[in-house]
């Protein structure tokens, strides 16, 4: 049987890059809707589900950012974010209140279907059938399947994308230390040099949501250390 083309919700202001945008990703083998504005984008939502929203950070009424904020929650769609303003410090606003990834306009089709089918594939569902395999450190458990972090007595904390990879680095090297490069490499791979300067950005979200006991530490002049034992 055929797997079914993953469903892309492109929200912009902009027809001509809206219609541009949606008919290269249609063409390409993904199912593609379109959304002028936010409240176009919800009655979308309202109908049907999908698995990514390319977004568009300046937007009359409710702009992409405040979106975005909205729209982190567990099980709820991928995003990357489009910006015509292209400047660092609005990448990493963008990462930091989640985005999976980030790319300033004008794009170029082929690398914006690059980080749409990435983004997708880090977020494929892992293991079906039994049980989810998970990762134990501490009195954390992390889900691989649904990116969420869990702790006995405290609701689920969903990760971004970068915050998964990051995290992921730290569980697969516990108790050594990672210089910036090393998690820049695993943490982006197609955008590590915009990574390079939201690298320490997703490490104080990843504390944050670790809370209590953080167990992230900071190596003077070399890079971060896990300093939990790893279980699995």
């Amino acid at each position: 049987m055929t797997e079914a083309p993953a469903r892309i919700l492109v929200v912009d202001d902009d027809a001509d890059l809206r219609g541009l945008v949606s008919d290269f990703l249609a063409a390409n083998h993904l199912e593609v809707e379109s959304a002028a504005n936010g409240a176009e984008m919800d009655a979308k939502l309202a109908q049907s589900k999908f698995d990514l929203i390319v977004l568009d950070l300046m937007m009359p009424g409710e702009d992409g950012l405040s979106i975005l904020r909205r729209l982190r929650r567990p099980g709820g769609p991928g995003i990357i974010m489009l910006s015509a303003m292209g400047e660092d410090t609005d990448r990493i606003i963008g990462l930091e209140v989640g985005a999976d990834d980030y790319l300033p306009k004008p794009c170029n089709p082929r690398e914006l279907l690059a980080r749409v089918r990435a983004v997708l594939r880090r977020r494929a569902g892992q293991g079906a059938g039994g049980a989810r395999p998970v990762r134990r450190f501490g009195d954390w458990t992390l889900d691989i399947v649904q990116r969420e972090l869990h702790r006995p007595g405290e609701p689920p904390a969903p990760l971004t994308d970068a915050e998964f990879r990051t995290l992921t680095a730290f569980l697969d090297r516990p108790q050594r230390v990672l210089t910036r490069d090393q998690l820049i490499e695993h943490g982006k791979g197609l955008d590590s040099d915009v990574f390079d300067r939201a690298i320490d950005v997703t490490i104080s979200r990843l504390r944050k949501k670790l809370g209590r006991d953080d167990p992230i530490r900071t190596v003077r002049n070399e890079g971060y250390m896990f300093t939990l034992r790893v279980e699995d």
